[in-house]
């Protein structure tokens, strides 16, 4: 059997999805261990002890200010943000993205305008955002909103265009309406095409939390990531850096799981 056509079961899938993980964690064990052994206060690599503890002590004990369990509240705070942002970008690309592809004078009117917003790096515009909106929530949900809004809207565009013209035409020769064809033709089959695109758009939207965060917040993931690089915290903001890593694998494992729920027949 040629290796092309060779597929792992469920064990060599989990096992081989380990693998790299495993890897990565022996390497940084083994590193750790060689810069300890030349410099015990080395903080570049620290010990796995000393991550645990440190751990331990932002997620597990509260804050002696503010009698916050500090790791829990960055995470609820950069989620509501992320989240927040992330929904408002997916309404936004669905509401321009369906008549730009579906109807021609809608499309000929906005899809220039969507192409030049895309070109913008939202990172540019962040002092405006700050300057129009306040350092405030608004500003970090609108930077994710301006960063995924567009992409979203062109690729919802480009889906519809893609949808079989028979579809439609079969459509128009029942009477159905533009508003009909697009609530009964288009959106059902655009839905988990914008789950998927949604799923894609999920690294640039972590990007642009952490950086609103790091310039003006007063708690958040990237917030705290910044605040502690000053002292070298590298136990701190490793772990940090880990979880954004594992909440960002579950949303995505989250969408991809509602895709095969919701609509078995996309991935078939």
């Amino acid at each position: 059997m040629r290796l092309i056509n060779r597929r792992p079961g469920g064990l060599g899938i989990l096992a081989s999805a380990a693998v790299p993980f495993a890897l990565a964690l022996v390497l940084y064990v083994v590193a750790s261990g060689i810069r300890l052994a030349e410099n015990p206060d080395d903080k570049l690599l620290p010990g796995l002890a000393t991550i645990g503890a440190a751990v331990e002590r932002v997620a597990f004990e509260p804050d002696r200010r503010t009698g916050d369990y500090i790791f829990w509240t960055d995470t609820a705070a950069s989620l509501q943000r992320l989240l927040t942002g992330v929904f408002v970008g997916a309404f936004v690309g669905l509401a321009i993205g369906v008549p730009n592809g579906l109807l021609p004078w809608f499309g000929a009117f906005w899809s220039p305008a969507v192409r030049a917003l895309s070109m913008i790096p939202p990172l540019a515009i962040l002092p405006i955002l700050f300057i129009a909106f306040g350092v405030g929530e608004l500003a970090k949900v609108m930077l994710i909103v301006l960063g995924t809004a567009p992409f979203l809207m062109r690729d919802i565009e480009q889906r519809v265009r893609e949808l079989p013209r028979e579809q439609l035409i079969k459509a128009q020769t029942l009477d159905a309406t533009s508003w009909q064809i697009a609530m009964r033709v288009v959106l059902p089959q655009v839905f988990p095409r914008l789950v998927d695109a949604v799923r894609l758009s999920l690294g640039s939207a972590w990007l642009f939390l952490i950086a609103a965060e790091a310039i003006a917040s007063t708690d958040g993931l990237g917030y705290r990531i910044f605040l502690v690089r000053r002292y070298l915290a590298m136990d701190v903001i490793l772990p940090y850096v880990a979880w954004i890593t594992l909440l960002a694998f579950a949303l995505d494992f989250g969408l991809r799981q509602l895709n095969r729920r919701c609509f078995p027949w996309y991935g078939a």
